[in-house]
């Protein structure tokens, strides 16, 4: 088995790397290709973290097999220094099932979920969107600025974040590692005003963006908010967009944006325009129009982690680099 470290992940499986993978886990999400259930959440009423499990098996010519996530999340940790979300993906060889690769789910999911924003960026999106509107300023909103200037070209970038301090190191960090220079605005509808592409990366447990703060043409990866009881966007607002998912079992039963314009009566079920999967595999055109407000609702997906560990481990392999160990 090939043990790969935070620092491992990240050298040989950047966003780039990550982006056609990702777009073919999609296919083969929404083509009946990949076998998950809807993952496990244990969260004990007396612990204010939880630990959440995603298995699957994901069939084809390379990036395949069964694997698995197993990640907890413990609030308390970024005041201590330490990542929000601690855990491991492992993938099994196809032939064998014998376990090939130990990877740090942190990096894995960091990378995997923003190169799925900007595959869902690159096929929902206006050519010309790059006026780009980052609401958060950690893990995933560094990841996707990353992700976001491989598929489209960012004219302007803006962030908020509930802490500023916090909102001015993303803008220096995105200076000094990616020459991008980034303004810091003073709210979330400061950030969007005039944005055709935005990001939200927050976690947030109430709406921050109502359906007036996005202008006509909009894209919006909404990403932060992945369980029932988070909300980024009103119901008000996914009720006026079309609406991509990666998948639909996962929408209607985990999200918060969804299910509370579903709860108010504002958006049906048939309202869920398509899979992204679905969108790439050409059984739906995508927005129907330049002036038509696009979100993308991730959730993440057991497949995204399990052909994200193969791709890695192939890579790291091929680099001669992470520390082999044996179980026997």
């Amino acid at each position: 088995m090939l043990l790969l470290d935070r620092e491992t992940v990240q050298r040989v499986y950047p966003v780039s790397a990550a982006i056609p993978v990702m777009a073919e886990a999609m296919r083969r999400y929404s083509g009946g290709r990949a076998a998950q259930p809807l993952r496990t959440i244990v969260r004990p009423p007396h612990e204010t973290g939880l630990l959440g499990s995603m298995p699957g098996h994901v069939a084809g010519e390379e990036h395949a097999g069964f694997g698995v996530k197993v990640m907890a999340l413990k609030p308390e940790n970024p005041a201590r220094g330490l990542d929000l979300h601690i855990g491991m993906v492992i993938v099994f060889d196809p032939d064998t099932a014998r376990p090939v690769g130990l990877l740090d789910a942190g990096a894995v999911t960091a990378v995997r979920t923003a190169a799925v924003s900007a595959v869902a960026t690159d096929a929902l999106a206006r050519p010309d969107a790059g006026d780009l509107a980052v609401l958060g300023s950690g893990t995933q909103a560094r990841s996707h600025l990353r992700a976001m200037r491989e598929v489209r070209e960012l004219r302007r970038v803006r962030v908020w974040s509930r802490t500023d301090a916090h909102a001015y190191a993303y803008r220096d960090w995105a200076a000094a590692e990616l020459g991008i220079e980034v303004e810091v605005t003073a709210g979330p509808r400061e950030a969007v005003t005039g944005a055709d592409l935005v990001c939200t990366t927050t976690g947030s447990t109430v709406p921050l963006l109502d359906a007036v703060d996005l202008a006509p043409g909009t894209h919006v990866n909404a990403v932060g908010s992945s369980f029932p009881d988070q909300r980024e966007l009103t119901a008000e607002a996914v009720a006026r967009a079309e609406l991509f998912v990666d998948s639909r079992e996962s929408a209607l039963a985990e999200s918060g944006d969804i299910r509370a314009a579903l709860d108010h009566g504002l958006a049906p079920p048939e309202h869920l325009r398509a899979e992204l999967g679905e969108v790439l595999l050409g059984r739906h055109p995508g927005r129907s129009g330049p002036d038509a407000v696009t979100v993308y609702k991730s959730l993440g997906l057991g497949v995204q982690d399990i052909m994200s560990g193969f791709a890695a481990v192939e890579a790291a392999r091929s680099q001669g680099l992470g520390t082999t160990f044996h179980l026997d």
